[in-house]
Order: C-alpha cells, then sequence, then structure tokens
C-alpha cells in the first residue's frame, strides 16, 4: 500500500510547532463558540471526540440530557410558527445564500470533516458537493415541490379541490458519525425549507462540523431558534428526540432503525430510516476491464469504505474473472494511505478502534473459513491507530460473517457468476436492498437487469455517485435497508403534511357572494334534495358521462 514518507510514522500526539496535522491545532477560541451552540446545561458533562488519524483529542463536547432535548423543542416550536408563515422565496433565499457561503469557506469544512471522520480529503469533499448540490436543487425548486396542486371534484364545475402541503412542526434528526455534514445538513435544508424547525442530534464524534454548518446557515439569513442541536447517545437523548418531534428523520444500522421506528410508530410519528446495506456489484462480460476496475476502486473504498451506499460485494462474469481481478488488485495497492489535511492521499482511516475491530474480526473470520487474500488485510499502524488497508478477498464462503454481514469498512468480496441471472440472484440474495452497480457496455441491457435488482437504488456503469448525486430523484432502501427516502420532491415532501380542501360551488346560488341566494341552488345539496330515489339515479348518469367525457 503507497503511502506519503513525510506523513506521521505513529499514533503519538504529535507537535503542532512541527507538525500541521497535529489534532490539536484547533484553537479553542474557534472550538469555543462553535460548542456554545449545543442545547446544554451549565455544567454538563462533555465527550471527548478523538481524531482518528492520531487519536488524540479534538475537543470535549457539552452532552446534552433528555431535559435539555425538552426545552430546544419548546424553542424550536416558538421558532417554526413564524418561519412557516414567510413565503417559500425567503426560505429558498437562505439556502441559497448557504451555498455560497459553503463553496468559500470549503476549506475551513474539509479540515473540520477530516479531524472528526478521518476520511481522505477527496472523499471529505464529495461532503461539499453533496450538499451544494441539495442547497441548490431545494433553492430552486422547493417552491414548485410545495406549491397547491389541483384536483378532480366531484361534480365537475361546480367542486374546486387544491391539494395543500404544511410542514409538519418539528423534525427530528438523529446522525450517524460517517458522513458529519452530508447525513446532519442534507437532513436538515429539506426540512427548513419545508417551513419546520429542526432539532438536530449529531453523533458527538461529528459535532463539530454539523455545529458549523449551523453557524453558516444563522450567518446565511436562518432565523435563530429554528436549528437546535443537542449532543449524546442514541438511547437517551437520541430517544429524547423521537419523543418531542413530529417527524424523525434517522441513519444508523437496522437494528437501532427498528428501535426508533417502533418508538416513533407509538406516537403514531412518521419515520424516515435509512439502514444497513450490503451492497453488490455486477461486471458483466462485455465491459473494459481496467474502465471498471477504476470504478470498482472508487465505490468501494472512497471515505475509507465507511459509506452507506458503498459497495461490499462484487459479482464478476467468469469470462473476465481473473482479468479484472488483477486490475483491481492493481489498482487497490497503488492507492495512497495517510492522514494529510490535503489532497495528497487517496484513502484515509477509519474513524474509530469499534469500526477498526468490526473491520478485524470480519476478515480474519472470513479467512479463517478459507477466503483468499487478494490485496490488504493489514492494520497499518504505522500510520495511525486505525488505519487498514484496503481490501479485496476471494473465495468467502457463504457462513463467513463478511458474506452476509455488514462490514462499513474498506473490504470488498469477489464472486464469479455464469449468467446475468445468476448475478441477480445473487445480488438480491439480502436482507438489504440500499444500493447496487451493474457494469456492461450495453447500456439498454445495464437498464434492464437494473430493475430486476431488490435495491432503492441502481447505479449503471457507475458505483453510487450516479444516483447518489442526482439530487432531484429520491434515495431510499428496501428490506432491511429502511423506508422512506432523501432527496427530489419525495425527500421535500417527507417532512410535510396533506391536507385536501375541496370548495363547493352554487351551494348558496349560483352567483355565490356576488348576490347570496339569488340565482338557483346547484351541486351537491341541490343532488341530495332530490331525494333518495331519484339522486342516485340523476348520479348514475353523470357518472357515465364523465367517463365517456375522459375526465380523471
Amino acid at each position: 500500500m503507497a503511502h506519503d514518507s513525510h506523513g506521521p510514522g505513529s499514533a503519538e500526539l504529535h507537535d503542532p510547532e512541527t507538525d500541521p496535522l497535529a489534532t490539536y491545532v484547533l484553537e479553542p477560541d474557534d472550538v469555543r463558540p462553535l460548542l456554545a451552540r449545543v442545547v446544554a446545561s451549565p455544567g454538563a458533562a462533555t465527550h471527548t471526540s478523538l481524531a482518528p488519524f492520531t487519536g488524540a483529542p479534538i475537543a470535549a463536547v457539552p452532552l446534552s440530557t433528555p431535559d435539555d432535548v425538552v426545552r430546544a423543542a419548546r424553542a424550536a416550536r416558538a421558532a417554526q410558527r413564524l418561519w412557516a408563515a414567510r413565503p417559500v422565496r425567503d426560505r429558498t433565499a437562505v439556502l441559497s445564500r448557504f451555498h455560497d457561503l459553503l463553496l468559500e469557506r470549503q476549506s475551513d469544512v474539509l479540515d473540520l470533516i477530516q479531524l472528526e471522520n478521518g476520511k481522505a480529503r477527496v472523499s471529505a469533499f464529495e461532503e461539499i458537493c453533496d450538499i451544494a448540490l441539495v442547497a441548490r436543487h431545494y433553492a430552486a425548486r422547493a417552491g414548485r415541490y410545495l406549491a397547491p396542486r389541483r384536483a378532480g371534484g366531484i361534480v365537475p364545475g361546480l367542486t374546486s379541490v387544491r391539494v395543500l402541503r404544511h410542514p409538519v412542526g418539528v423534525v427530528g434528526i438523529v446522525a450517524p458519525w460517517n458522513f458529519p455534514l452530508t447525513l446532519t445538513i442534507g437532513d436538515v435544508l429539506p426540512a427548513l425549507v419545508a417551513g419546520n424547525a429542526v432539532i438536530l442530534r449529531p453523533d458527538p464524534q461529528a459535532a463539530l462540523t454539523a455545529l458549523w454548518a449551523a453557524e453558516q446557515l444563522e450567518e446565511a439569513g436562518l432565523p435563530a431558534g429554528l436549528l437546535q442541536i443537542v449532543v449524546g447517545d442514541g438511547p437517551s437523548v437520541g430517544g429524547a428526540v423521537v419523543e418531542n418531534v413530529d417527524h424523525v428523520s434517522f441513519t444508523g444500522s437496522t437494528r437501532t432503525g427498528r428501535v426508533v421506528a417502533a418508538q416513533a410508530g407509538s406516537r403514531l410519528v412518521p419515520a424516515t430510516l435509512e439502514l444497513g446495506g450490503k451492497n453488490p456489484m455486477y461486471v458483466a462480460e462485455d465491459v473494459d476491464v481496467e474502465v471498471v476496475a477504476e470504478g470498482a476502486v472508487r465505490a468501494s473504498f472512497v471515505g475509507t469504505g465507511q459509506v452507506c451506499v458503498s459497495i461490499e460485494r462484487i459479482y464478476v462474469r467468469e469470462e473476465v474473472f481473473d482479468e479484472f481481478a488483477e486490475a483491481f488488485a492493481r489498482r487497490t495497492r497503488e492507492l495512497r494511505i495517510g492522514s494529510g489535511l490535503d489532497y495528497r492521499f487517496d484513502v484515509g482511516s477509519l474513524t474509530s478502534a469499534a469500526q477498526l475491530a468490526t473491520v478485524v474480526e470480519h476478515v480474519e473470520d472470513a479467512i479463517g473459513h478459507g477466503a483468499a487474500v487478494l490485496a490488504g488485510a493489514v492494520h497499518r499502524t504505522d500510520l495511525g491507530p486505525w488505519f487498514y488497508e484496503p481490501t479485496i478477498l476471494t473465495d468467502v464462503p457463504a457462513e463467513a460473517r463478511l458474506a452476509r454481514e455488514e462490514t462499513f469498512g474498506p473490504v470488498v468480496a469477489l464472486y464469479r457468476v455464469a449468467s446475468d441471472d445468476e448475478a441477480v440472484a445473487a445480488m438480491n440474495d439480502s436482507e438489504f436492498g440500499l444500493n447496487a452497480s451493474i457494469w456492461t457496455a450495453d447500456t439498454a441491457r445495464g437498464a434492464a437487469l437494473a430493475r430486476r435488482v431488490h435495491a432503492g437504488s441502481v447505479n449503471v456503469n457507475e458505483g453510487y455517485v450516479a444516483t447518489w448525486g442526482s439530487v432531484g430523484a429520491p434515495q431510499g432502501g428496501v428490506g432491511s435497508s429502511g423506508i422512506g427516502v432523501r432527496h427530489g420532491r419525495e425527500g421535500l415532501w417527507e417532512t410535510t403534511r396533506l391536507q385536501t380542501v375541496a370548495v363547493q360551488h352554487g351551494a348558496h346560488g349560483l352567483f355565490g357572494r356576488l348576490a347570496p341566494g339569488r340565482g338557483p341552488r346547484v351541486g351537491l345539496g341541490r343532488l341530495y334534495g332530490l331525494g333518495t330515489e331519484t339522486w342516485p339515479t340523476v348520479y348514475t348518469e353523470l357518472l357515465r358521462v364523465m367517463k365517456a367525457a375522459r375526465l380523471p
């Protein structure tokens, strides 16, 4: 595995006078105003977040309590009423200004993302791209997505129907650690532009990035109080969020997602859940192997594999298996691994000791069951405490944990298949259905195969970026990968409630308010007035007329 010889050589603390990568290079005066945004009581307990590159402390983040969540909800509800009453164009203007601030100040948040998460800078930049795309999209389209729409009335010409969308009120977002910006602010923006207030619970490991983004949103014009940030563990603080909001958005494990769904369901509160995945890729026999190998490296190892939609299993047609395996392994071994706060490296560190332990357990278990290593499978303690080389395995048996459990790290397994049908069956042989990828020179064939795959999104000739970055389309999972979506109009609609308003004309005379009581009374009242024997006959004929006229 290639790495920069000038990078840190151990997991020890580094001298900030000589090493720009020292995690305590963060100035206390810079961190203090961010931490002050956490809704927490005076003298609150703290969580010390650690920098994955070195294991050194970043900051002592105040921890909220369930009582703090109640206080945050009260403040959010007070702010939301005025926000919902403002025109949509005022709300979209905030997103537009936030978009510009994000791009202008990206270097600041890139540093925070890397320090909190450990990913390479190029992977952190994907989060900038994602949030900029989301902000721009909803700034341009939210007005259209939220506009009332007409619907056909029971009596054509006399019943006018409008379907309205209202904000639900307060949206609770319980976010994970693996995408400090994308999976926090990416869900905050549509909720806000729909007219809601938000209580955001970032993972304690990723709090600084979320707090930085909140600061930029207020500078962009977001009224104070609309975005409340609480920090704490899932069972206590996350559970309190679910108990105090009108919609829940949760990203995390399937096991925890079931708990969140049950808790939300007991309150009859809707929930959007993006959960686990074991995302497959299929490589057909007609591909350019080098092109696909390059794509597979990105799809499997971006973000050190700690990406909800990254690829963990690859099914390769036997005609090109050996050639693909060689190219994939070669490109993987060429990846530059290191901890620079710059663009020198392709792969960074895992985020925590716990995540490293899962990766090591899965790889060792697979090898113990007979799997072969094509690349990686090495814990790189020379680079830092939690670095692990991108790993490719073959001959992974079904009984190995790696075969079915989500690893959530830089590990992928290769399998041979003899046909499209075998590949699709293997891809669908999982409880999960979040993302999938198909590579073929025949795009029509790829699109046809994609429709057969049990996944919320399928990329043809790309790993995950094509669907994820197309923010006008919904992104979500099926099966044990979750319910609901983010992105697109459907993602915006998740945090709205529907209301149908039907206005019946003619009940007070044909001329309505212009001449109340004058002119013939028409409409449903007049129809019912025909009597219980006559009006069904009349309406039967009207139903026939409406069908003949092709009325919807």
